[in-house]
């Protein structure tokens, strides 16, 4: 009965730990020294599957994530990576800073 029990607790944990999510977040330099990171932030997202395919493409960078918040001037780049089923699927996020 122990064993069986003990097996139970062991399969859970792995399963929770194997199954949770994890973030990363990587923010880039800002790209002029001087300036303040800025008041707007624009942000695009793509969903990854299996480090092969890219749900939003090219549709995920620097670019479209000024254009959503009307940055012009961009002085800060993010990017946010959120792992879910232990990698399998990757939320990837652009966040962009500027005036």
């Amino acid at each position: 009965m122990k064993k069986k029990f003990l097996k139970l607790i062991v399969s859970a944990l792995f399963t929770v730990i194997t199954l949770a999510s994890c973030v990363t977040i990587n923010s880039g330099v800002a790209l002029a020294s001087s300036a303040p990171i800025g008041s707007k932030v624009g942000e695009t997202n793509s969903a990854i599957i299996c480090g092969i395919i890219s749900l939003n493409g090219a549709g995920n960078n620097i670019k479209k994530a000024a254009e959503k918040a009307s940055i012009k001037n961009v002085t800060q780049v993010e990017y946010v990576d959120q792992l879910v089923f232990g990698g399998l699927l990757i939320n990837h996020k652009t966040r962009v800073y500027g005036e």
